[in-house]
């Protein structure tokens, strides 16, 4: 069987990204929701596999759904929790310094950073209901593109490499901006982590390759 996965540890504290989220979202973030989506994955790889070495194809494919949906979930926010800094971080605060040839890269796409931030926050404002929005880099091209995702899809589908990620579920801003969603957009700015997003661009970075290779159990 594949797995047991397991929840990551954050890089930083429970109240570094305050005040653009704050520890009372992060604590029930990382050590509730993603918990939950790493437990009910290992569940459902386990009674699969139980299944499968039965010979119950039937009862093995139908945790298929849920194997996906976890599956997507620990993916989606291993990357995120990775892809955010404290915002007096270097790494948060200086994106011309730490991120040089993503930022040239995303000029050269949509003309300045302040027009990517603007259709990056337009595309998460058209998710209905739970997901996800992405910048990702074409494998094959080396373009970037704004890709949202619906409730925990994965973000990679063998051919995008993730670079950056916004979770859009009402967990990951509710208890701050309640249904300011514009808000928590603007705010998240402040703690993006722009030297992982560079050395993922760049394919400096494994989690973003690791990330493809879970791919494959879901």
């Amino acid at each position: 069987m594949v797995g047991p996965y397991t929840l990551p540890k954050l890089p930083y504290a429970y109240d570094a990204l305050e005040p653009s989220i704050s520890k009372e979202i992060m604590e029930l973030h990382h050590s509730k929701h993603h918990q939950a989506y790493v437990t009910n994955l290992n569940k459902a790889l386990e009674a699969s596999a139980a299944a499968l070495s039965q010979g119950k194809l039937h009862d093995s494919a139908a945790q298929l759904s849920a194997i996906r949906f976890n599956g997507g979930g620990h993916i989606n926010h291993s990357l995120f929790w990775e892809n955010l800094a404290p915002a007096s971080s270097p790494d948060a605060a200086e994106p011309n310094a730490t991120a040089p040839k993503l930022l040239a890269a995303i000029d050269a796409t949509w003309g300045g950073l302040d027009k990517f931030q603007a259709a990056f926050g337009a595309a998460l404002l058209g998710i209905q209901g739970s997901g996800w929005g992405w910048l990702v880099r074409e494998a094959a091209t080396g373009q970037l593109r704004i890709v949202t995702l619906a409730n925990q899809e994965a973000v990679v589908a063998g051919s995008e490499i993730p670079i950056l990620g916004v979770d859009m579920w009402e967990h990951a801003y509710y208890l701050l901006y309640k249904n300011d969603k514009a808000s928590y957009i603007k705010n998240i700015w402040q703690v993006i982590n722009w030297r992982t997003a560079e050395a993922r661009f760049v394919g400096q970075r494994d989690d973003a390759f690791r990330a493809l290779k879970t791919q494959a159990i879901i």
